[in-house]
């Protein structure tokens, strides 16, 4: 934590309707600060919490603990057979990083949910909503972008820590789903985060019985975060 005494407004929000498990009800104890030394952040993922704009969370569900925080370690990360066929079949985009958004970003973001996630929290998409999930008066993201020639097909938005990545969020194309753009995404996380000697790619949460939510085991080794602390997987590929 940084010299300056820092005042952090912390609650825990009502219960109300899982976006993830129809039959569940959430809860999130929430922490909210104008200025928050990255480090301290950083400790704060390791301890299981998220950002979502300037507020950092972590769930508190009155009867469930399905959501269990999942993170990669980048050294000894590789990629699987099936991913390194996604990589192969994507060799003609190319990708980069930049460190501030553009509104072209918002048009492929609004394409996207309004598509791809109609039945979900985030529909329909609207600037006001982007700009307060995305952004932090704290900490500024980088975004990773794919592109198919002159078109932007696909986004990172990633948080950059002193010893890891965080992902924030990832968008792309609706018609460019049988490329698996969302796989690539993290997979091009993880090469960055080895190529820049970060310790740690975090996913967020990991939820077994969410369809939507269940796929970032498939990134291995991977860490959860229990009672005991983090825990690895064997390295199976």
């Amino acid at each position: 934590m940084s010299s300056k005494s820092q005042q952090v407004s912390v609650g825990i929000t009502k219960t109300f309707p899982c976006s993830y498990l129809d039959t569940q009800m959430e809860q999130l104890l929430m922490l909210q600060e104008e200025s928050i030394d990255i480090n301290l952040f950083e400790q704060l993922l390791s301890l299981g919490f998220r950002r979502s704009g300037g507020t950092i969370y972590k769930p508190q569900c009155p009867h469930c603990n399905a959501c269990l925080p999942i993170r990669i370690p980048s050294a000894s990360f590789t990629p699987s057979r099936r991913q390194k066929r996604t990589l192969k079949n994507n060799r003609d985009l190319v990708w980069k990083i930049i460190g501030k958004q553009a509104d072209y970003h918002y048009t492929l973001y609004e394409t996207y949910i309004n598509q791809r996630h109609s039945d979900g929290p985030m529909y329909p998409a609207s600037k006001e909503q982007y700009q307060h999930f995305i952004g932090s008066g704290w900490l500024d993201p980088v975004f990773i972008e794919l592109w198919n020639a002159d078109k932007l097909v696909g986004v990172a938005v990633t948080d950059i820590l002193p010893n890891s990545l965080s992902a924030i969020y990832s968008f792309f194309a609706p018609e460019e789903h049988k490329r698996s753009l969302g796989s690539l995404l993290i997979l091009l996380q993880c090469r960055l985060a080895k190529l820049m000697k970060k310790d740690f790619v975090y996913l967020g949460y990991q939820i077994d019985e969410s369809r939507k939510m269940n796929y970032k085991r498939d990134y291995t080794p991977y860490q959860i975060l229990t009672s005991s602390g983090w825990l690895q997987t064997p390295d199976e590929k």
